[in-house]
């Protein structure tokens, strides 16, 4: 119980945060399919969806729940992933607990778990719902396996295998936990034949290829799930192309990130959102140290592999973070503190177990054990409430990160994006600027230069700007919306077959992109094609519902004859945008020639 209260006062403040840029909208707020609720299209949508890049039909599932609950309230979603993270701290006590019967230990780990300023990004980000979520069935998974343990037998094993399955399509990360299960038939199950029987349960011991033999089944779902998840990353275009991060910078940069975790793990400062990988810019003395570093902790388990927590906690740690360590490079991160919600705990393990080994050894009293736990706990709460504040919103996060981060031409964009937001277009330019000045092949610097050039009335400059984000960008999506920005920009240029080429790639890319069916209605009214443009506008209005798209559809309706469904949409732009002069001049203009 202490351990839900503790979590709860401790990310008290996030039901006050508001959406971030930062894949909320791909996530809720500009999803039609998860703002739409739970219904039979929704599961249908979730579960055959690769979208973003990834298969993942329970947490899609669980962003609908929130909006059938909460509607478009983030007071409810976040709160939703604080309970989450408290549960997860409860099961991974109890399992602890249960599994080795060193309660104390057990609790100050899940502590640990519940405090740390590095889980703070899963926790407190709406869209990493998918890391909280798979993260509980992780726990559920690990639960049924030693109910498994105990009585062996196929209806307690299709348990296991149900569970990981729904951990899997929470996020795709899980695909280790086959080789987990096996870590616990070393320690503490001590299941494996060779162990020293568990002092807890009296497991029947197997040879390590029968337990391999067993997790068959679970490692056939890890490599089905990988399977599905490169194919929709390369679908997506996030799977950044070897020319960019040959394998000898990706090896570099794995190996810098891993000592990078563990750095973090007893020193978690200068937490950002988003860490720009280096490239080639690592120098030989950074990786090198960091093998060393690896090198002399791997030396110390294996001297000291007795205490068999240490080996099972090094391998947990180096095994689970091995899909999102950059050896397959997604996207234009070195690492994320997301990445490391599960795998510090074999940190966690190792620290904790070695620690209380060393004060039975030295018999210290458990008041002073107690006090240096509370003392370690409570600066680490601290820390974790000073990071939670940097979440409250887009301007605040990206603010931190340029902070504590350099060159991060990511963070650049997402701060100009922020201040967008307020209507500080002046103020976003410079960022743009920056981002592109830091990697020219920024594709989203070049978009939104080309959007800033346009708002200025430099049209035919903006042009050469959206085409290079289109040539740079590999997302789908994001293509999709440069495109739907080139065509209003060819529009206005009045070079109508351009515009026209420009929309219809932007809706084979995505077909439910608000503005592409908006530009492409107000170039079919341009050239009086009235029914088609009532027919694209009104896809426009579903999708989005604008003041300018009813508007423009308005007019359409106006064309036609048809001045009731014309009124009445100039009335619904009003109200999406109250106080449109544009709006209430159609209106009135068409109230007194009805007259």
């Amino acid at each position: 119980m202490s351990l839900v209260v503790v979590t709860l006062l401790l990310y008290n403040r996030v039901s006050h945060f508001s959406f971030l840029n930062f894949d909320d909208e791909r996530y809720v707020t500009d999803n039609l399919h998860i703002r739409a609720g739970l219904n039979w299209s929704t599961v249908v949508w979730a579960v055959t969806s690769t979208t973003d890049a990834n298969w993942h039909p329970i947490t899609w599932l669980s962003h609908a729940l929130d909006c059938q609950l909460f509607a478009m309230n983030p007071a409810g979603p976040h709160f939703i992933n604080v309970l989450l993270h408290a549960f997860s701290a409860v099961l991974l006590f109890l399992l602890l607990s249960r599994a080795t019967g060193r309660t104390g230990a057990s609790f100050l780990v899940a502590a640990l778990f519940a405090v740390h300023p590095l889980n703070v990004e899963s926790v407190a980000w709406i869209a990493e719902r998918k890391n909280v979520l798979s993260t509980l069935f992780f726990f559920l998974t690990l639960g049924a396996y030693g109910w498994y343990a105990i009585s062996p037998g196929w209806k307690r094993y299709l348990a296991v295998v149900a569970l990981f399955a729904c951990g899997l399509a929470s996020k795709p990360m899980l695909v280790t936990l086959p080789f987990v299960l096996l870590l616990l038939d070393y320690w503490p199950l001590c299941r494996m034949s060779g162990c020293p029987p568990s002092p807890r349960h009296n497991f029947s011991q197997a040879r390590f290829s029968i337990l391999l033999l067993e997790k068959l089944p679970l490692l056939a779902l890890s490599i089905a799930d990988s399977a599905i998840t490169m194919a929709s990353q390369r679908e997506g275009g996030a799977l950044t192309p070897d020319s960019r991060f040959p394998f000898p910078v990706r090896l570099g940069n794995a190996i810098y990130c891993y000592a990078e975790y563990v750095w973090k793990a007893f020193w978690p400062a200068k937490l950002a959102a988003f860490y720009p990988h280096p490239g080639n810019s690592l120098s030989g003395w950074e990786i090198f140290l960091s093998l060393l570093v690896l090198a002399a902790v791997s030396g110390l388990v294996l001297k000291f592999r007795s205490s068999r927590y240490l080996l099972v906690g090094w391998l947990l740690f180096l095994g689970t973070l091995v899909p999102v360590i950059g050896l397959v490079q997604v996207g234009n991160q070195a690492m994320a503190d997301r990445y490391a919600y599960i795998p510090l705990l074999g940190i966690f393990v190792m620290s904790v177990w070695g620690v209380a080994d060393f004060a039975d050894a030295k018999r210290i009293s458990c008041t002073s054990r107690a006090a240096v736990s509370g003392c370690i706990l409570l600066a680490l709460s601290v820390a974790s409430y000073r990071q939670i504040e940097f979440w409250k919103d887009s301007f605040t996060l990206w603010t931190h990160a340029l902070a504590v981060t350099q060159n991060n031409f990511f963070a650049e964009d997402a701060l100009g994006g922020a201040l967008l937001m307020q209507g500080r277009l002046e103020e976003a330019y410079p960022h743009y600027q920056r981002a592109l000045a830091i990697n020219p092949d920024d594709p989203v610097a070049h978009a939104n230069i080309a959007a800033y050039l346009e708002y200025h009335g430099q049209r035919a400059e903006a042009v050469p700007q959206f085409q290079a984000a289109i040539r740079f960008c590999s997302d789908s999506r994001l293509r999709g919306a440069f495109y739907a920005g080139l065509g209003s920009t060819y529009r206005e240029l009045e070079e109508s077959a351009h515009a026209q080429e420009s929309f219809d790639q932007a809706l084979q890319l995505d077909p439910n992109l608000f503005n592409a069916w908006l530009g492409k209605g107000e170039l079919a009214l341009d050239e009086g094609r009235t029914e088609d443009a009532a027919r694209y506008l009104l896809r426009s209005v579903d999708l989005r519902p604008t003041g300018e798209g009813y508007v423009a559809l308005g007019r359409a309706f106006a064309k036609m004859g048809r001045s009731p469904d014309a009124l009445a949409a100039y009335h619904e732009a009003l109200r999406v945008s109250p106080g449109m002069a544009e709006a209430e001049q159609a209106a009135a203009a068409l109230s007194s020639g009805s007259r």
